[in-house]
């Protein structure tokens, strides 16, 4: 309309006029329209009428049908009742049927489970698996989650009660079982339990059909312990039952650990004190006067019980002072320990008393010793752990009850107590492993400090050994399990080693400190030096690749340091020798020492030897040889004097007291026969000083020789520069003089 009327907008009032015009058509041409379509309505009208009688008709028609249908309907209500009632005990009857399928496949044991558990054999093992098949099956049973209300059920009741009955039943018969297998194993072993002189009597004797079987006294003569792998063996069958004891009855299981500890304890404690008397005896007979006391052991029974008993005591330890042992080992040393107190003897270090395969001997018996002991500890810790099922935290069983039902604290009096009420007091299961194996193994830390004792005091060198050996032990003890039994006990054992390692070091110094030298012969090689020496020699041969030497390295610095101290004071304190020689010979011998073993931790001290040595040696020649040509040596001394007052040099020779005359008269009063007497007198003198071990005569004596040659140069240079064209010569040669030195030496 606007596109029609472009005059809209800029004439509104002509637009509102064209459509006023336009409406007035339309309402009109509307009435005609109506009036037109009258007779439509009319016809429509009747056609509502029709339709609305027709709808009469058929409210008729339906309400005669509702009555006819009203009985089916009450009919039809009836039956869907029914239904929905059965459909609900379909639902019951199915629920009903899990919850009793639930009972029977979960709380329902077999009859051959029953039979096993009430009369299975425990002694073949068939009859042990079917045994374990039933115990495992017994305690799912009991361990299953009831559901809600099942506890309350009669047959359930009777099924836990049936349960509670069977678990106590076989829990009796197992213990029992296991009791008796404990007492017929310990009895076994133990009826080959033999005293020292019966089994040293069938060792020594060898009579005639005696019984080869692995028994003690054979182990024992051996030096071996007996091996417990067939009782393991037999035993480990029962692990599995083992850990169903632990799981159902804890205090029958401990009642077990505890006859086991008992009854293992007794037999390791006998088994491990014979294999202690046998081992201290045969490291007896490492010094050859216990080899000669014990030579008659298996034909004097009774003298070898009572030396046992003494050498022990009552307690198997050693007693001490008195003991008979101390008697055989102290008293072949005793005359020389009363001449000297020197590192050299300190222990019995003399050849005479014990060479180095006596040492060797002792080594092979401690090694054999630790060696026996370290895989029966291991083993029965192991075994103790898989018995015991001690190598981690129990568990219990899970419950078979579906993951939707909740589980139930319901009161089955047959079901396992909680973990927490049946806590051990132990902190955890590895501390009961330990407590099991200190209570088993209880005599071997005292036996083997016995030992240890018996060792330093039959050579206190030994401790060398025992360090070097037990060090190692605990080092491999640790490898394999740091908080193992054997671990904790070696290291315990090992504190004791180190500390006589070191009260034999602090003795060897003491008696450096304490060594009286005799006034009326010469000094020589001091024996603490030696001693040393034959020290540094056993160490190196020890300690190679060791895992101490670093104990080792701090004691030879503690030993050198003493060692040079004591050489001064002995050499201060000397009379018959002179200072300079006892440090001379002494730290020649020391510097060789050090030289020959090369001790990495000793390079300044081998320096320092040195040098003390090439210091007193300079010393004694100086002193010793002092002014040969003694007159001489004062005339030239005062021409030196009038040179260093200012004479020139060519003007000494008229000097009243020092003219050529003066000279000549000195020079003749020293001819070749009078030197070479005094150098012979004097090689007498020097040879009364040295030693022969040590052999620095000829050094000393070269070194004279080089000293008298020095002199005598400087002689003639002084008559060259202060009497030049006298022509006044000494009445012997440089040659002259070899030839003395020479002549001298061969000589003697």
């Amino acid at each position: 309309m606007m596109e029609m009327c472009e005059y809209a907008i800029s004439n509104a009032e002509a637009f509102a006029e064209q459509l006023s015009k336009e409406l007035q058509v339309l309402d009109g041409a509307n009435i005609q329209s109506i009036m037109a379509s009258e007779k439509q309505v009319n016809i429509l009208m009747q056609l509502l009428d029709e339709a609305l009688a027709e709808v009469d008709t058929i409210e008729g028609k339906l309400s005669s049908y509702e009555e006819m249908l009203q009985s089916v309907k009450e009919q039809m209500d009836q039956i869907s009742q029914s239904n929905r009632l059965i459909q609900i005990s379909n639902t019951n009857n199915g629920k009903l049927l899990n919850e009793i399928q639930f009972l029977v496949n979960y709380m329902d044991l077999s009859k051959g489970h029953i039979r096993a558990l009430q009369d299975g054999d425990l002694t073949s093992p068939k009859g042990i698996e079917a045994c374990i098949n039933a115990s495992e099956a017994l305690l799912q049973c009991m361990n299953v989650a009831l559901r809600p209300g099942h506890d309350k059920l009669m047959a359930v009741k009777q099924q836990q009660l049936l349960f509670a009955d069977l678990r106590d039943t076989f829990a009796r018969r197992l213990t029992n079982h296991l009791n008796n297998v404990f007492v017929h194993q310990f009895n076994h072993f133990s009826h080959f339990k033999m005293t020292i002189p019966q089994f040293y009597r069938s060792s020594c004797l060898s009579l005639p059909g005696h019984d080869q079987s692995s028994t003690l006294s054979q182990h024992t003569a051996e030096l071996t312990l007996p091996k417990h792998n067939p009782l393991h063996r037999d035993l480990l069958r029962y692990a599995k039952l083992m850990e169903w004891l632990k799981n159902t009855h804890r205090e029958k299981y401990e009642g077990l650990s505890r006859t086991y500890v008992d009854y293992m304890s007794r037999l390791y404690e006998r088994e491990i004190k014979d294999f202690f008397e046998v081992a201290k005896i045969k490291m007896a007979g490492t010094t050859k006067e216990a080899k000669g006391k014990f030579a008659t052991l298996p034909r004097k029974e009774s003298a070898l019980k009572q030396e046992t008993e003494s050498l022990h005591g009552s307690s198997g330890k050693l007693t001490g002072s008195t003991s008979s042992l101390n008697k055989l080992t102290v008293q072949g040393s005793n005359s020389r320990r009363s001449q000297s107190s020197s590192l050299l003897d300190m222990g019995n270090m003399s050849a005479s008393d014990l060479d180095v395969a006596d040492r060797t001997k002792f080594d092979k018996i401690f090694e054999q010793v630790l060696s026996e002991l370290e895989p029966l500890c291991l083993a029965e810790q192991d075994f103790i752990s898989k018995f015991f099922k001690l190598q981690q935290h129990p568990t219990v069983t899970p419950p078979l009850a579906q993951p939707e039902t909740e589980e139930s604290d319901g009161g089955m009096p047959s079901r396992v107590p909680p973990q927490a009420e049946h806590r051990h007091s132990l902190s955890s299961e590895k501390d009961m492993v330990r407590l099991m194996m200190n209570k088993i193994f209880q005599s071997i830390e005292t036996e083997l400090n016995s030992l240890i004792a018996l060792g330093d005091k039959i050579d206190s060198f030994n401790s060398l050994y025992m360090l070097v050996k037990m060090s190692h032990h605990v080092w491999t003890a640790e490898n394999v399990d740091p908080a193992s039994y054997l671990s904790t006990t070696l290291g315990n054992v090992l504190v004791t080693v180190k500390r006589n390692f070191d009260k034999c070091i602090s003795g060897q110094i003491r008696q450096m400190e304490e060594v009286k030298i005799s006034k009326k012969s010469k000094v020589g090689i001091l024996l603490f030096v030696t001693g040393f020496e034959e020290f540094a020699e056993l160490a190196e041969t020890i300690f190679r690749n060791a895992e101490r030497r670093g104990d080792l390295d701090k004691a030879y610095v503690k030993l050198i340091r003493a060692v040079f101290m004591n050489v001064e004071k002995v050499a201060n304190e000397s009379q018959k020798t002179p200072r300079d020689v006892v440090m001379m010979e002494n730290f020649h011998h020391i510097f060789s020492t050090l030289s020959r073993l090369k001790i990495s931790c000793l390079d300044a001290e081998k320096r320092e030897a040195k040098h003390k040595y090439t210091d007193h040696l300079q010393s004694y020649v100086i002193n010793s040889l002092g002014q040969p040509l003694e007159k001489l040596n004062h005339f030239f001394e005062g021409v030196e004097a009038r040179v260093a007052q200012g004479i020139r040099e060519e003007e000494v020779s008229y000097q009243l007291a020092f003219n050529k005359q003066e000279l000549r008269k000195v020079i003749k009063e020293y001819p070749g026969k009078e030197v070479k007497k005094g150098l012979d007198n004097l090689y007498k003198k020097v040879d009364k000083h040295l030693c022969e071990e040590e052999s620095l005569l000829q050094v000393v004596w070269h070194s004279m020789q080089d000293e008298f040659i020095r002199q005598y140069k400087h002689f003639e240079d002084l008559i060259g520069r202060c009497y030049p064209g006298s022509g006044i010569t000494m009445e012997f040669t440089i040659q002259d003089m070899l030839e003395y030195f020479s002549s001298i030496a061969q000589s003697h």
